[in-house]
């Protein structure tokens, strides 16, 4: 059976732990070839090693998606040794500051903004041109289901995650019928950074906001993920797919 990705070059950005990695594993072993990029060369590089160990392609390249030269030599890189680029995934974001509104501190919004919303828009800048050249490609941004609602003391995510879903609709009829662009949204997700970070407390009470009454995995978020990079979702784009356990439909 031909594989989802076969003869494709998947790049898959925040590709060092969590959601990312697994849709490192999920492009690689539907047969993509896949570039992880990351700030964190350790976890990026442990990502490429266990692809590696399954007998799949996967090579490392440091970047900051929050710099737009970063994206700029990624994709340069890509092309030179590849030929192509036919499947992105911009997965990179970082959570920032807690705080309301009229207290949010300014270094934090500036900086969460950089990486979750411009980091998205340097990507996809890059990205493009090399896709057209190829004869077309699909990209996947990763929001969240804070692109559609709110949540308290958390503005700078929720502004940079409402505006993936809009940049990804912008895109996705700026380049129909040549490139796909859709968004998913996962809501609360078990990840080793959430476990480390937050008590066995707290992440039941999380679990608690989810109608399904548990945390999602990140194994789900990339089955979707991989599905919206395929052939299989030729007519799918310019959508916002959320993963949340029913989160949203409260």
């Amino acid at each position: 059976m031909t594989r989802l990705l076969e003869h494709k070059i998947a790049l898959v950005t925040g590709g060092g732990s969590g959601i990312g990695r697994e849709i490192a594993y999920h492009y690689a072993a539907d047969g993509a070839k896949v570039v992880v990029s990351d700030v964190d060369e350790a976890g990026g590089s442990e990502t490429v090693a266990q692809i590696r160990d399954r007998g799949a392609s996967a090579r490392f390249v440091a970047a900051d998606t929050s710099k737009p030269a970063d994206h700029a030599r990624l994709i340069d890189g890509i092309v030179r040794e590849h030929g192509a680029l036919h499947v992105a995934c911009n997965n990179a974001g970082i959570a920032g500051p807690q705080a309301p509104v009229g207290e949010y501190p300014i270094e934090g919004w500036d900086h969460v903004i950089a990486v979750n919303l411009s980091g998205v828009f340097y990507g996809m800048r890059s990205q493009i041109p090399a896709m057209l050249e190829a004869g077309g490609g699909t990209i996947v941004n990763i929001t969240s289901i804070l692109g559609q609602v709110g949540f308290r003391n958390a503005s700078a995510y929720v502004a940079a995650k409402h505006g993936v879903v809009g940049l990804t609709k912008n895109a996705a009829l700026e380049y129909a019928g040549k490139i796909r662009v859709n968004a998913v949204g996962p809501a609360f997700i078990r990840t080793p950074l959430l476990e480390k970070n937050l008590s066995p407390e707290v992440l039941a009470s999380l679990a608690t906001l989810h109608p399904t009454g548990r945390l999602g995995e990140a194994s789900e978020v990339a089955e979707l993920v991989l599905w919206l990079s395929s052939d299989k979702a030729s007519f799918v784009t310019g959508s916002y797919y959320a993963i949340d356990g029913g989160y949203l439909a409260q």
